[in-house]
């Protein structure tokens, strides 16, 4: 364009001598016209290679966002997928999780009715002898001797008589006292047969000298023995609810020390307690219990 505004301007000086003034001004008007319209084309031209700059930016700009933005959806996808898998495994978890928990709930379930059946057993055991020590010195009644003693010791129940109150000195003889004794004691003992009986024989550490014992062994089991058979003998007691079994002097109640303390340790002790397998019967038929009221 701007070669032919020179080849213009070139060719009006070379005629110029040949044109009027007045063409001469005309192209001069023409030639200021056409050099306003390039200036101003160069001006549009300007603008136009600034605003292509700036739209090449923002083009950029935006093309960047948009590589950011897929990188951020690419990232969120794969974030997804991880936690797919793991909600996938934490439901896995869960169910197994869940089973566990069922089994152990079951489990406590089951321990707790045992307790239960237990102590219901422990209690009703705990019952029983309450009321057979009520009716021992119901029985015995307000002997205030310290020749019988009745207590309990771990729900079990003990009648404690002197060696002194029932047997002759180094003999198994029993004494008409004790017969008294033992008869009111075979009473409530015949009227509980869910319930055993242990004698035992204890003795002082003294060494015996009569030809018929041998020891301290021998006295005490035949002392033992003797009461059994009272007991069975004289006052109907069945024979296999009886045990008799002899101590010696092995578990002394004090130290053999004094007269005072050999006496108390001579003594024999008569033990009555419930069957264990009925104890066991009552635990059973607990459980079996509770387990019907569970499923019901």
């Amino acid at each position: 364009m701007k070669r032919t505004i020179l080849l213009s301007l070139g060719v009006m000086l070379l005629l110029g001598s040949c044109v009027s003034k007045k063409k001469y001004t005309a192209i001069q008007a023409s030639n200021e016209t056409l050099k306003n319209k390039l200036e101003e084309a160069n001006r549009n031209l300007s603008d136009c290679n600034s605003q292509k700059s700036i739209l090449d930016a923002r083009l950029a700009e935006v093309e960047n966002k948009n590589q950011h933005l897929k990188d951020q959806v690419n990232q969120l996808n794969n974030t997804n997928a991880a936690l797919l898998n793991n909600v996938s495994q934490m439901a896995t978890l869960s169910a197994k999780e869940a089973q566990n928990l069922e089994k152990s709930l079951e489990q406590i379930k089951e321990q707790d009715l045992r307790i239960r059946s237990l102590h219901d057993a422990l209690s009703k055991k705990d019952s029983v002898t309450l009321a057979l020590v009520v009716n021992l010195k119901s029985a015995l009644g307000n002997l205030n001797d310290t020749d019988v003693v009745v207590n309990v010791e771990k729900s079990v129940v003990f009648i404690s008589l002197s060696d002194k109150m029932v047997f002759t000195s180094g003999s198994t003889n029993i004494s008409p006292r004790a017969k008294e004794v033992l008869s009111k004691v075979a009473t409530v003992v015949n009227a509980k047969p869910e319930m055993e009986v242990l004698i035992e024989g204890h003795t002082d550490n003294v060494p015996i000298s009569r030809d018929c014992f041998k020891d301290n062994w021998d006295l005490s089991v035949l002392r033992a023995t003797a009461i059994t058979r009272v007991l069975q003998k004289d006052f109907g007691v069945d024979p296999a609810r009886i045990t008799a079994g002899g101590r010696s002097e092995y578990v002394p109640l004090v130290p053999n020390d004094t007269p005072d303390n050999k006496s108390t340790n001579r003594r024999t002790r008569i033990v009555i307690l419930p069957k264990m397998d009925q104890f066991y019967g009552m635990i059973e038929q607990g459980l079996k219990q509770a387990s019907e009221m569970d499923n019901r």
